[in-house]
């Protein structure tokens, strides 16, 4: 049993379903709520009712957990959590049960609402919902690591507690706090991002705290600092690792009292400032070390993420390539643009450079790809993973059956081209006869295929 509740047209509207007995109070009171707030509902009795299906049409799905043991709770939500892929789930949860509650967040849950809920907290989580949505593109997530790691960085926003990001380098620090920049401040909240190891040291401190005119020699005009220009936003120190010893006790004590002196000022400047540092290095052994003041990473370390490298979240990389083939060959449907061959070569790499190496790789592929599709070799990984086995006519016939029409023409080419152009041997490894290819050929010349062999070959075809 299932019902809709239709919303009337709205900026922002969500799609919601909301998972519990159908006949309790508390049920149809948060069903009213949404409703009165733009968002369309649809209920169901339990979490077994829920279908991909019915999950891909929502935005937003709330379960009611009650009093249930963690356990239990647990055996009902996970499951939603695999079905719903980019899904946010949210467990209700008897104030008795917060503890159940923090390991539905660990376990990659978004939020949670505790009964009895009020108006203010409901609020609260739509607003935080809507503007995780509205940032939601610039995140590609599938894994669970990367699931827990998006579903901390949205409670994350919420607060203006200094956060620091760790991870190896090309994993996407920066887009992790640019998403919280969106989901916390806002589009038009200024985001300022500082390379703390690209500046030299001499530069660095005006550039961060600005100067007056005077300051020192060179400084003809006032400039304001990238703290003064990130007011109201946030503020990026990426790289901080990289800090100069003075400078981190300046930045400390900026960071204690939220105010900024401009070099050379005689008065300071108020802040209202969301600081995100990220690093690849372990600030904790830096310390240890004696080149990170423990003081500041302390103060910096308030609230941590850490992004796992790709090569532990295998689930996102066919994901992220398609985002990256979208952006870089917009008319292209990344689907049918990636063969069989080259996802697997994807999954088997080991993406030392992370995110910023797949993204490398895929600009290349489509710069140096010779056909319709993007084929292992034109990816530039390691050939040993590139060469596939010889297909036997059955193993052919399956393969050429199995692809799309696109993916169809480019296997017959690739096999015309292996062959050297010879079209009785070419049909047996396709599994036809030599007729039936050139009635194919025919067909796919008149679709507009360009048919050529490599320039070595070219005389093959008549």
């Amino acid at each position: 049993m299932d019902q809709d509740r239709p919303a009337e047209p709205g900026p922002a509207r969500l799609r919601a379903l909301l998972i519990g007995a159908l006949d309790s109070a508390e049920h149809e009171a948060l069903a009213d709520s949404l409703h009165q707030r733009q968002v369309r509902v649809r209920s169901l009795a339990s979490c077994a009712d829920a279908s991909a299906e019915l999950l891909g049409e929502a935005g937003l799905v709330f379960v009611f957990v009650g009093a249930r043991a963690g356990g239990q709770a647990q055996a009902d939500v996970l499951p939603l959590l695999r079905l719903a892929g980019e899904l946010d789930v949210v467990p209700i949860v008897a104030y008795a049960e917060q503890a159940c509650a923090a390991a539905l967040l660990e376990a990659g849950c978004v939020d949670y609402l505790l009964t009895p809920f009020s108006v203010a907290q409901l609020d609260a989580l739509l607003h935080r919902q809507r503007a995780a949505r509205a940032a939601q593109h610039t995140q590609v997530y599938r894994s669970p690591a990367s699931r827990r790691l998006l579903a901390m960085a949205q409670r994350v926003a919420a607060t203006q507690a200094p956060v620091l990001i760790t991870g190896e380098t090309g994993t996407g620090k920066e887009l992790l706090a640019r998403y919280i920049h969106r989901v916390g401040s806002g589009e038009q909240a200024p985001f300022v991002a500082v390379n703390c190891a690209a500046i030299p040291e001499q530069m660095l401190e005006s550039l961060l705290f600005g100067h007056e005119r005077g300051a020192f020699t060179g400084a003809v005009n006032a400039q304001p600092g990238k703290f003064e220009l990130a007011n109201g936003g946030t503020l990026l120190l990426d790289e901080v690792g990289e800090l100069p010893l003075g400078l981190q006790a300046k930045l400390l004590r900026v960071l204690q009292e939220q105010r900024v002196e401009r070099l050379g000022a005689q008065r300071d400047i108020r802040l209202n400032v969301r600081v995100i540092a990220a690093t690849h290095r372990d600030l904790r052994a830096e310390a240890e070390a004696g080149r990170f003041r423990a003081d500041l990473m302390f103060r910096l370390d308030v609230l941590a993420l850490h992004i796992a490298p790709l090569r532990q979240r295998s689930e996102d990389i066919l994901l992220l390539a398609h985002r990256f083939i979208e952006r870089n060959a917009p008319g292209e449907n990344p689907e049918q643009l990636l063969t069989s061959a080259s996802r697997q070569a994807l999954l088997a790499h080991d993406w030392p450079g992370n995110v910023r190496e797949l993204e490398n790789c895929l600009q290349r592929a489509l710069i140096l790809r010779n056909g319709l599709f993007i084929q292992p070799r034109d990816l530039g990984l390691d050939d040993s993973l590139l060469a596939p086995p010889e297909p036997s006519a059955d193993a052919g016939h399956a393969a050429l059956k199995a692809s799309g029409k696109w993916a169809e023409y480019q296997h017959v080419i690739d096999t015309l081209r292996r062959f050297g152009g010879h079209k009785t041997k070419t049909a047996h490894s396709l599994g036809m006869t030599p007729r039936a290819l050139r009635y194919r050929l025919s067909a796919m010349r008149a679709e507009g295929v360009a048919i050529q062999l490599a320039p070595s070959h070219s005389g093959g075809f008549a």
